[in-house]
């Protein structure tokens, strides 16, 4: 399986981003993609912008090992997640998850359980702006935990 794991603090290219996953590899059957993008109302409020923070180095390790676990559930071929930090502002891709397999069933259940587990698993830290000019920390979501759950524990 090939895998590139990427955190980074410039704008991603989500469509150019999702081809090198399956590029070579004419075995590949099927193609997933989830672009999650920055939404502008957050719990009724409208935001402005939000900043993301995480730990370099231990954000890279859990987001492989989510890959790792995904790799010994479904037969990949190829993997990609990239993650933004920094100042993120509305309709800015925030977080790209691609998978490549053979079979399209494969592909879609790895994508959906490594977005799960990102969202509850990977150490990311979001602050929002507020358009009345104040800020606040993002609180982890119950449906996140509730859909990470589903998938039982590694």
């Amino acid at each position: 399986m090939d895998v590139e794991i990427r955190v980074q603090d410039t704008p991603l290219d989500a469509l150019a981003e999702t081809a090198p996953v399956f590029a070579g590899r004419p075995s590949v059957g099927g193609v997933v993609s989830f672009i999650g993008l920055m939404r502008d109302i957050n719990h009724g409020d409208a935001v402005n912008s939000m900043t993301l923070e995480h730990y370099p180095g231990m954000t890279e390790k859990a987001l492989a090992a989510i890959v790792d676990e995904a790799g010994r559930r479904w037969d990949l071929q190829g993997v990609r997640v990239l993650h933004r930090v920094g100042e993120i502002r509305p309709q800015d891709p925030i977080v790209l998850v691609a998978v490549a397999s053979a079979h399209r069933g494969e592909a879609f259940r790895a994508c959906e359980f490594i977005i799960d587990y990102l969202k509850t698993r990977a150490p990311f830290w979001k602050r929002e702006q507020t358009a009345d000019g104040g800020t606040r920390w993002v609180e982890a979501r119950a449906s996140d935990e509730h859909a990470a759950a589903g998938w039982g524990e590694p």
